[in-house]
């Protein structure tokens, strides 16, 4: 990335401050602490499917796809696809791209979460137990941060649009129905979610998902700040409820990486 900005989400349960265009995946970002940031747009990334034109939703039929996310998510188990994170810095103009896969699973003892990403700048961001571990191969560094204090918040939050209950959005945030729109072939639900906690709304006034509420999974979330910043998540070729072997949640390390604990 071209340029350096601090973004401070304060001492609420959604973590400690993170550089405003941090490497971090668009769910961990307010949650693991500043890493070495993008240099630029990683090299042969494709401009992502655009989503058609939404057609008007009403209260209604949010109700209804609400409920339909809550009898999706009783069978949700896990979810595995590619991904493409797109970083807008309204200040300079200019956005950054990161790519990469993803894969997230529900179990009895919470949620696990890993992102591999690739390019310039390949990076692992693990998300086990309460501890959120990221690997540098190019720098042989791990930085790790103990969030289990707020475990529960941090999977609720890594949980919107992979699994989570309709009961629980209207819980945590206010939720608009914005209508349904197309994308990659898929019919989905536009929900445009307003946190209903202060702090949180403080960094992120609004976010929105393309829901497809018949698998009760994300195909889109964006992620709005005051400042008119915002991080957008596109995700393709998800597979659901396949068995993901613990090894996806492990860092793959060359030699004695360096461990740092901020």
């Amino acid at each position: 990335m071209l340029t350096k900005r601090s973004s401070l989400l304060g001492k609420s349960a959604l973590g400690k401050s993170v550089l405003g265009k941090s490497v971090l995946p668009v769910a961990l970002l307010c949650f693991a602490p500043a890493v070495t940031p993008v240099l630029s747009q990683t090299a042969g990334s494709q401009k992502p499917a655009e989503a058609a034109p939404a057609q008007a939703g009403t209260s209604s039929e949010r109700d209804a796809v609400l409920a339909k996310m809550n009898h999706s998510a009783t069978g949700f188990k896990s979810a595995q696809g590619d991904f493409d994170f797109e970083t807008y810095t309204k200040l300079v103009d200019e956005k950054d791209h990161q790519q990469g896969r993803i894969y997230f699973r529900r179990g009895d003892k919470g949620v696990d979460a890993a992102f591999n990403i690739v390019g310039k700048v390949p990076k692992q961001v693990v998300y086990k137990d309460g501890l959120i571990r990221i690997y540098e191969p190019k720098i042989n560094q791990i930085t790790e941060r103990d969030v289990s204090k707020n475990k529960s918040d941090v999977e609720a939050f890594l949980s919107v649009g992979f699994g989570a209950r309709g009961d629980d959005l209207v819980r945590d945030y206010d939720v608009k129905m914005a209508g349904w729109e197309t994308v990659n072939g898929t019919r989905t639900a536009k929900l445009e979610l307003v946190p209903k906690n202060e702090k949180i709304r403080q960094t992120y006034e609004k976010i929105v998902l393309w829901v497809d509420p018949e698998r009760d999974v994300l195909l889109q979330q964006q992620f709005f700040e005051p400042s008119g910043d915002y991080r957008l998540a596109i995700y393709s070729n998800m597979k659901l409820n396949s068995n993901l072997s613990d090894d996806l949640f492990r860092l793959k390390t060359a030699g004695k990486p360096t461990i740092v604990r901020p």
